[in-house]
């Protein structure tokens, strides 16, 4: 009987035909993406409304797989629309991390800029994408790259108030005294815009808090009054009250990553005005690389897990260190974190599964992206069909790699990795031959040291035995003088019974 495995295959079959190559790759139907660049239209074809092709509608929508395909069977990469976008702006623009770390392994230029100079990292910035941000930035581009109106990435971050993606970029080296062409500092726009996290963020990390408030623009304003002119009163009013304690920033307030420091102490309300601000991500992460959803684990606060989840935070991320935050919620013994969080997984991760059985496919780590989630909305089938393509897709190349190997070998070829077994052997060979060499050193400078040794034992022996001989001849000698010694004769006294007799002259 046909199980419920064969059965969601069928309705896969039934799907509706695509009309269009873009329309098929908005879909995320790899299938008939295949099926229509066989028949003969370009992998390049031209949308004629947006002037998208197949690849920037891959990266707008998130259709990994698609993107992939498209990649991997040559489709071109430097295609631009009519804005001079490339794949990687689209990406950027969406937050469409996954698609933007496929691009950058098939060494796309995330460096180029569209018809008003803004990079990739620009348009991240802009709409707040703080891991696709971090994923640009990791490829090696230049964080203070200026566009026509020399904004930097981080004048978009503080203009639009998106403190996450600000802190990203002043950790990874934007400058916070570059001026754009009205002589704003970051610091103006911030406060020009009134996002009062992300211009406590600035003041705290400008060089003197003189150089933050009393920096004008070409205009001669402040920060204070543009956020005067623009009544953005929380602004004039954190100002005033610096300039009323003489310079003195609150230290206890948590001005780096204000939202992890709200999921760790449980502060819902302060999550959901960050998050509703639009101030972070969901599932921003901080400079180790923990969520928000790490801290709360941590933490044991199921109320805060709870709606970060309801929300769709990500369980799956994990920190630099490698640990979801069910695997913080094990290492603080929260075990009813553990719990709730298993049963969100829908797995176990500590489980072993082969590959061989059907649930192999079933399990997963992250899906996509985790800045934006993709414009699809594929079921619980579709992703495990997607991921069995993929492990297809290994399968395949490892034989043809195996047969290709073995062919090389047939012409007579040697492998970089036969050569480089072949370099260790021979070193191997030397450096036992020098050990052997050291070790016959060492075994003729031991036995010339045993002959000395036994050289002086001897020399010893000698000397004591003569030493013996010499104390027993001495001790003979002592008693035969002593026996044959005369008496002394005794001296006569000067004084007799008789007087004295005194010459006299």
């Amino acid at each position: 009987p046909p199980t419920s495995a064969d059965a969601a295959r069928a309705a896969l079959t039934k799907k509706p035909k695509c009309k269009s190559i873009h329309e098929a790759v908005k879909a995320g139907m790899v299938e008939q993406l295949d099926a229509m660049v066989k028949s003969g239209i370009s992998i390049n074809a031209v949308d004629p409304v947006h002037k998208f092709t197949p690849l920037h509608a891959a990266a707008h929508s998130g259709s990994l797989e698609c993107l992939q395909w498209l990649l991997w069977h040559g489709a071109d990469k430097t295609t631009v629309t009519v804005r001079c976008w490339t794949a990687a702006h689209l990406a950027a623009i969406k937050g469409q991390d996954a698609c933007m770390q496929a691009l950058l392994l098939n060494n796309v230029n995330v460096g180029l800029q569209d018809d008003r100079g803004c990079t990739p990292a620009h348009l991240a910035a802009t709409h707040g994408q703080s891991y696709t941000l971090q994923t640009i930035l990791r490829s090696g581009v230049d964080v203070n790259v200026s566009d026509k109106n020399d904004w930097k990435p981080i004048h978009n971050a503080a203009f639009h108030g998106h403190l996450g993606c600000l802190q990203l970029l002043v950790r990874w080296g934007a400058t916070l005294d570059d001026v754009d062409k009205n002589g704003n500092l970051p610091v103006h726009l911030s406060a020009m815009e009134g996002h009062l996290h992300c211009f406590k963020f600035l003041v705290s990390k400008m060089p003197t808090l003189v150089r933050a408030l009393k920096a004008r623009n070409d205009h001669g304003e402040t920060p204070r009054d543009l956020a005067q002119r623009f009544y953005k009163d929380n602004i004039v009013e954190y100002i005033d009250s610096l300039q009323v304690e003489k310079g003195q920033m609150e230290k206890e307030e948590k001005l780096t990553f204000p939202g992890h420091d709200a999921a760790f102490r449980g502060d819902l309300e302060m999550l959901r005005t960050l998050l509703e601000n639009k101030i972070i991500n969901i599932n921003e992460r901080d400079d180790k690389g923990s969520t928000l959803l790490h801290k709360a684990a941590g933490q044991g606060h199921l109320h805060v897990l709870e709606w970060l989840i309801n929300r769709e935070a990500d369980c799956n991320i994990a920190n630099e260190a490698g640990e979801t935050p069910k695997d913080i919620a094990k290492r603080f013994a929260q075990l009813a974190t553990v719990e709730y969080l298993r049963k969100k997984m829908g797995n176990d991760s500590d489980e072993e599964i082969d590959v061989a059985d059907p649930r192999f496919f079933e399990m997963h780590s992250v899906e996509g992206s985790t800045d934006c989630k993709s414009d699809l909305n594929p079921g619980k089938q579709d992703k495990i069909d997607s991921r069995e393509r993929a492990y297809q897709k290994i399968e395949e190349l490892q034989r043809l790699l195996e047969i290709a190997i073995h062919n090389f070998k047939q012409l007579g070829g040697i492998t970089p990795e036969e050569r480089q077994q072949k370099r260790e052997e021979k070193q191997l060979v030397k450096t036992v031959g020098e050990l052997q060499d050291q070790l016959a050193y060492e075994r003729m400078r031991r036995e010339k040291l045993e002959a000395e040794v036994d050289e002086y034992r001897e020399e010893i022996g000698n000397k004591e035995v003569r030493d013996d001989d010499k104390e027993g001849s001495d001790s003979v000698k002592v008693v035969l003088s002593f026996g044959k010694e005369k008496k002394k004769p005794m001296k006569k006294p000067l004084f007799g019974h008789g007087g004295v007799f005194v010459r006299r002259y």
